[in-house]
């Protein structure tokens, strides 16, 4: 088992020292001890700081990675909690390919302001949703 102290998980997963005791702090990964003053890290832990990372990346909390990364030990991940992020993600692309299109839309409008611009206020009123 290759051992690894916080410095060295920092340098290889490209995190602070403080993000990592912030993940231990919060039960997301798990020093194996210590050497001197400096905690000590099983190689395991890089794959765990990937499967944060990509939480992090489709926009989950800590405490969802925490529960996904508990079932992970079952077997492997909830699939229906994948397919339900997945969803969600999905949700928020096109929402946000609505909202892409709209500031293209309000950029090319030729009225005198921004707030002149029919297009510009229709993307504002969008945003502001029902009332």
């Amino acid at each position: 088992m290759q051992e690894m102290d916080i410095a060295e998980v920092a340098r290889r997963s490209g995190l602070a020292a403080s993000a990592l005791r912030h993940y231990e702090s919060v039960g997301l990964i798990r020093a194996i001890g210590r050497r001197g003053l400096r905690r000590v890290f099983d190689a395991g832990v890089l794959e765990q700081l990937a499967l944060i990372a990509l939480g992090r990346a489709a926009g989950m909390t800590l405490q969802d990675i925490g529960a996904l990364l508990g079932t992970a030990g079952a077997g492997g991940f909830d699939r229906a909690q994948l397919s339900a992020r997945a969803d969600a993600l999905d949700r928020s692309i096109q929402t946000m390919i609505r909202v892409r299109d709209g500031l293209r839309r309000a950029a090319a409008c030729r009225a005198s302001s921004h707030l002149a611009c029919p297009r510009f206020r229709a993307l504002m009123r969008r945003a502001a949703g029902p009332r």
